[in-house]
Protein backbone atom coordinates (compact mmCIF):
# COMPACT_ATOMS: atom_id res chain seq x y z
CA UNK A 1 0.00 0.00 0.00
CA UNK A 2 2.81 2.62 0.68
CA UNK A 3 4.03 2.04 -2.85
CA UNK A 4 1.11 3.08 -4.08
CA UNK A 5 0.99 5.65 -1.87
CA UNK A 6 4.05 6.76 -2.34
CA UNK A 7 3.62 6.79 -7.14
CA UNK A 8 0.30 8.77 -6.56
CA UNK A 9 2.43 11.76 -4.50
CA UNK A 10 4.58 11.24 -7.71
CA UNK A 11 1.54 11.53 -9.83
CA UNK A 12 0.40 14.24 -7.69
CA UNK A 13 3.92 16.16 -8.31
CA UNK A 14 3.78 15.72 -11.64
CA UNK A 15 0.42 17.71 -11.56
CA UNK A 16 2.15 20.65 -10.22
CA UNK A 17 3.98 21.62 -12.55
CA UNK A 18 1.09 21.84 -14.98
CA UNK A 19 -1.55 23.13 -13.05
CA UNK A 20 -0.60 26.45 -12.74
CA UNK A 21 -0.86 26.60 -16.56
CA UNK A 22 -4.72 26.57 -16.75
CA UNK A 23 -6.39 23.93 -19.08
CA UNK A 24 -8.06 23.14 -21.88
CA UNK A 25 -10.59 20.82 -20.00
CA UNK A 26 -12.10 21.15 -16.36
CA UNK A 27 -13.15 24.51 -16.44
CA UNK A 28 -9.76 25.83 -16.55
CA UNK A 29 -8.54 23.39 -13.79
CA UNK A 30 -6.32 20.33 -14.00
CA UNK A 31 -8.88 18.40 -12.31
CA UNK A 32 -6.95 17.79 -9.40
CA UNK A 33 -8.95 20.13 -7.19
CA UNK A 34 -5.91 22.89 -8.18
CA UNK A 35 -7.48 25.88 -10.48
CA UNK A 36 -5.14 28.38 -12.13
CA UNK A 37 -2.17 30.10 -10.42
CA UNK A 38 -1.39 27.24 -8.04
CA UNK A 39 0.88 25.29 -9.74
CA UNK A 40 3.65 27.80 -8.57
CA UNK A 41 2.23 27.88 -4.92
CA UNK A 42 1.97 24.34 -4.84
CA UNK A 43 5.57 23.80 -6.05
CA UNK A 44 7.25 26.27 -3.84
CA UNK A 45 4.76 24.40 -0.87
CA UNK A 46 6.73 21.10 -2.12
CA UNK A 47 9.88 22.53 -2.17
CA UNK A 48 8.95 23.72 1.55
CA UNK A 49 7.87 20.36 2.49
CA UNK A 50 11.40 18.84 1.86
CA UNK A 51 13.15 21.86 4.01
CA UNK A 52 10.96 20.25 7.04
CA UNK A 53 11.82 17.08 6.56
CA UNK A 54 15.31 16.91 5.40
CA UNK A 55 17.65 18.18 8.21
CA UNK A 56 20.77 18.22 5.76
CA UNK A 57 20.64 21.44 3.38
CA UNK A 58 23.18 19.75 0.92
CA UNK A 59 20.87 16.86 1.02
CA UNK A 60 17.51 18.53 0.93
CA UNK A 61 18.82 20.54 -2.00
CA UNK A 62 19.73 17.97 -4.03
CA UNK A 63 15.87 16.39 -3.46
CA UNK A 64 14.42 19.36 -4.59
CA UNK A 65 16.54 19.72 -7.66
CA UNK A 66 15.36 16.27 -8.29
CA UNK A 67 11.61 17.15 -7.73
CA UNK A 68 12.48 20.01 -9.78
CA UNK A 69 13.16 17.61 -12.59
CA UNK A 70 9.89 16.29 -12.38
CA UNK A 71 7.76 19.61 -12.31
CA UNK A 72 9.80 20.47 -15.53
CA UNK A 73 9.05 17.09 -17.01
CA UNK A 74 5.35 17.39 -16.21
CA UNK A 75 5.41 20.76 -17.54
CA UNK A 76 6.70 20.10 -20.65
CA UNK A 77 4.40 16.50 -21.13
CA UNK A 78 1.75 18.85 -20.14
CA UNK A 79 2.38 21.41 -22.73
CA UNK A 80 2.81 18.07 -25.49
CA UNK A 81 -0.39 16.99 -24.40
CA UNK A 82 -2.35 19.78 -24.57
CA UNK A 83 -0.96 19.98 -28.56
CA UNK A 84 -1.92 16.88 -28.80
CA UNK A 85 -5.47 17.70 -28.21
CA UNK A 86 -5.45 20.66 -30.00
CA UNK A 87 -4.42 18.07 -33.29
CA UNK A 88 -7.59 16.13 -32.29
CA UNK A 89 -10.34 19.35 -32.45
CA UNK A 90 -8.70 20.24 -35.63
CA UNK A 91 -9.27 16.33 -37.25
CA UNK A 92 -12.78 16.27 -35.32
CA UNK A 93 -13.74 19.75 -37.17
CA UNK A 94 -12.32 17.60 -40.43
CA UNK A 95 -15.35 16.02 -42.45
CA UNK A 96 -12.63 13.63 -44.58
CA UNK A 97 -10.88 12.62 -40.96
CA UNK A 98 -10.18 9.08 -41.14
CA UNK A 99 -9.93 6.83 -38.02
CA UNK A 100 -6.11 6.27 -38.63
CA UNK A 101 -5.34 9.82 -38.37
CA UNK A 102 -7.06 10.02 -35.04
CA UNK A 103 -5.47 6.49 -33.91
CA UNK A 104 -1.86 8.03 -34.78
CA UNK A 105 -2.78 11.00 -32.60
CA UNK A 106 -4.01 8.78 -29.86
CA UNK A 107 -0.99 6.74 -29.91
CA UNK A 108 1.29 9.68 -29.71
CA UNK A 109 -0.57 11.08 -26.95
CA UNK A 110 -0.74 7.62 -24.95
CA UNK A 111 3.21 7.46 -25.88
CA UNK A 112 4.56 10.44 -24.89
CA UNK A 113 2.15 10.03 -21.66
CA UNK A 114 4.44 6.70 -20.86
CA UNK A 115 7.54 8.69 -21.56
CA UNK A 116 6.65 11.32 -18.59
CA UNK A 117 5.23 8.95 -16.27
CA UNK A 118 8.56 6.65 -16.28
CA UNK A 119 11.04 9.76 -16.32
CA UNK A 120 9.14 10.77 -13.37
CA UNK A 121 8.99 7.48 -11.83
CA UNK A 122 12.99 7.09 -12.26
CA UNK A 123 13.05 10.20 -10.46
CA UNK A 124 10.81 9.51 -7.45
CA UNK A 125 13.11 6.17 -7.10
CA UNK A 126 16.12 8.70 -7.36
CA UNK A 127 14.23 11.05 -4.42
CA UNK A 128 13.65 7.78 -2.61
CA UNK A 129 17.00 6.74 -2.20
CA UNK A 130 18.68 10.00 -1.30
CA UNK A 131 16.47 9.91 1.55
CA UNK A 132 15.99 7.94 4.49
CA UNK A 133 12.61 5.86 5.33
CA UNK A 134 11.60 8.75 8.39
CA UNK A 135 12.99 11.34 5.81
CA UNK A 136 10.67 9.80 3.18
CA UNK A 137 7.59 9.77 5.23
CA UNK A 138 7.49 13.51 6.66
CA UNK A 139 7.61 14.50 3.46
CA UNK A 140 5.02 12.65 2.18
CA UNK A 141 3.17 13.76 5.08
CA UNK A 142 4.33 17.33 4.73
CA UNK A 143 3.10 16.99 0.99
CA UNK A 144 -0.25 15.41 2.21
CA UNK A 145 -1.18 18.33 4.41
CA UNK A 146 0.12 20.82 1.94
CA UNK A 147 -2.33 18.96 -1.21
CA UNK A 148 -5.13 19.07 1.31
CA UNK A 149 -5.33 22.65 1.07
CA UNK A 150 -6.04 22.80 -2.81
CA UNK A 151 -8.52 19.77 -2.22
CA UNK A 152 -12.25 20.45 -2.75
CA UNK A 153 -15.54 18.70 -2.26
CA UNK A 154 -15.68 14.71 -1.84
CA UNK A 155 -11.50 15.17 -2.67
CA UNK A 156 -10.89 16.37 0.39
CA UNK A 157 -12.98 14.62 2.88
CA UNK A 158 -12.07 11.20 1.16
CA UNK A 159 -8.38 12.24 1.61
CA UNK A 160 -8.77 12.58 5.48
CA UNK A 161 -9.81 9.08 5.89
CA UNK A 162 -6.49 7.67 4.34
CA UNK A 163 -9.29 5.63 1.68
CA UNK A 164 -8.71 7.81 -1.28
CA UNK A 165 -5.87 9.40 -2.39
CA UNK A 166 -7.25 12.06 -4.60
CA UNK A 167 -4.58 12.00 -7.06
Amino acid sequence: MNAVKSLALIAGLALVAGCGHGSYHHGGSQGSGMGHGHGADRGKEVMAAVEKAVPDPDKAKRVQDALKEIMEEASQSYKQNREFHRKLYELNASYTATPEEFTKILDDLNNNRMRTGVKILATRFKIKDMLTAEEWKAFTDNVNASRAKYMHGHDAAEGKDGKKEGY
